[in-house]
């Protein structure tokens, strides 16, 4: 109900005056009242100006500053407690200056004596050096472009991962320590860019430049006493600045197609060169063989020389008829042609031996067989002869 409505508050209005009266109070008796409210409270002399003071006023002013004085404490003393998380450490300072370093947990300092700073280190913090992942900026040319040993450019992108490893010096050694993090970085791989080839650091030396940097780094962190460890040192890139980029792509294709050539080439190689050993391994054997079977045939030819040089100087006469029997009867032996001397004939008997042995048929057979049944007879004769002179020329050898 509002103010200047009939019965409401006794026709009062917010100053307390009655709706017949002209204009607010005075301030100077608003302030009046309200000091004597206050003094009430604390102890004070009652409104009015008259200046007396109620029976027992000093002690209730006593209790009320006391109370006031307890709050305050208490409220200090709860400003004071903090919570520090399982991957935090608190850095405490007194008046500014470094006191010690509390672990996880609830703990409570002097408010306005102490400082309690938190740093995590367990977080794995990442720094870019080249270009920017956050901003989408793929490349910035005042950290990626590096010189090499041999006077030409690269373009690299490395990411680091790292994180706190000492609090303290985190915030009290270095002013900005993952500033410093990323000049180090840049440092460090200049130098070993500066030191190696091109080709090396395009291709096969990126690993050996990302390990080497990261023992680099690590140094130049601990010189400074960063607080800061690094975990791991990732090429993100590495290539030649952009104008030259398309002739060394050009460079880098004639470069695998020579590779690819050479290993053709040792695929051939290795398909051939065992078979080529092969054939050698057989020839070399065949040789040896060849070698071993003519010495052997020499050796058995020199022992019956030498046997048969024995027998003839002990008979020569006897020797000299055997030999030509042999000679005789090996020459003979592989003809298919027999010629027979009959006794008191005076033509020589033509026996065909090799029509005899070709496989006919049996009237054939017996056809050749009933023309020359004397000549049969004849050779069987001369062999009987040969077998005995032979055996003869053995008889009187021994």
């Amino acid at each position: 109900m509002a103010w200047n409505q009939p019965g409401n508050n006794g026709d009062r209005d917010p100053w307390g005056q009655r709706n017949g009266q002209q204009g607010p109070p005075d301030l100077d008796e608003v302030l009046g009242k309200m000091r004597s409210r206050l003094s009430g409270v604390f102890g004070g002399g009652g409104g009015g100006g008259s200046g007396s003071r109620p029976a027992g006023g000093g002690g209730l002013g006593t209790a009320g500053v006391g109370v006031i004085v307890g709050v305050l404490v208490l409220a200090w003393g709860f400003a004071g407690v903090y919570i520090v998380e399982p991957a935090e450490e608190a850095v405490v300072t007194r008046f500014g200056k470094y006191n010690r370093i509390e672990g996880p947990g609830p703990h409570w300092r002097p408010y306005f004596i102490e400082d309690a700073e938190k740093v995590n280190v367990a977080k794995v913090r990442s720094a870019d050096i080249g270009f920017r992942a956050v901003s989408n900026e793929s490349s910035v040319e005042d950290e990626s472009l590096m010189l090499t040993k041999d006077e030409n450019i690269v373009d690299l992108q490395f990411a680091v991962q790292y994180r706190v490893s000492s609090s303290r010096d985190y915030l009290f050694e270095v002013r900005d320590p993952n500033l410093t993090l990323r000049q180090a970085t840049e440092s460090a791989v200049r130098e070993i860019v500066g030191n190696q080839t091109m080709d090396f650091v395009l291709t096969e030396g990126r690993n050996a430049v990302a390990v080497e940097a990261r023992s680099k780094i690590q140094e130049i962190l601990e010189r400074y006493q960063t607080g800061l460890q690094v975990m791991t040192v990732n090429m993100q890139r590495a290539q030649p600045p952009a104008p030259v980029q398309e002739a060394f792509d050009d460079a880098v294709q004639a470069r695998e197609d020579e590779e690819r050539t050479k290993n053709v080439a040792r695929a051939y190689a290795a398909d051939i060169l065992p078979k080529a050993e092969g054939e050698a391994n057989a020839i070399r054997e065949q040789a040896l063989a060849y070698k071993e079977r003519v010495v052997a045939e020499s050796d058995g030819e020199t022992s019956r020389f030498l046997r048969v040089l024995n027998e003839y100087k002990k008979a020569p006469e006897v020797t000299r008829q055997r030999i030509y029997l042999e000679a005789v009867e090996s020459v003979l032996s592989n003809t298919n042609k027999v010629m027979i001397d009959v006794e008191g004939g005076n033509n020589l008997t033509y026996l065909p031996l090799d029509r005899i042995m070709q496989p006919r048929a049996n009237s054939a057979v017996e056809a050749v067989v009933s023309d020359v049944p004397t000549t049969v007879a004849g050779v069987e004769a001369a062999l009987d002869e040969l077998k005995r002179k032979r055996n003869e020329l053995r008889s009187r050898s021994r």
